[in-house]
């Protein structure tokens, strides 16, 4: 991923992910877990469903280190198995 993150931001720096995925009980878990894995932390996902409640979105502030770790992350996310967008 080329990302230009690292001329936007200083880091260490606080980013607010916004997670879109499925409705479905283990997204907010699974998103937690995988930024566990990579930046560990207290989490408070704010949850918001959609107007038909088939999907949620979950936003997340996390603690990022650098251009590298912001574009893990997002990657890492992006892979989980119910998310459709990471923003």
């Amino acid at each position: 991923m080329e990302t230009n993150f690292d001329q936007l931001l200083d880091f260490p720096t606080f980013q607010t992910f916004k997670v879109m995925g499925v409705a479905h009980e283990r997204l907010p878990d699974d998103v937690v877990a995988c930024l566990q894995e990579h930046a560990p932390g207290d989490y408070n996902p704010t949850i918001k469903p959609s107007s038909k409640g088939t999907y949620h979105s979950i936003s997340i502030s996390v603690k990022v280190v650098s251009k590298e770790h912001m574009e893990t992350i997002y990657t890492e996310l992006s892979s989980l198995e119910l998310v459709r967008v990471v923003l």
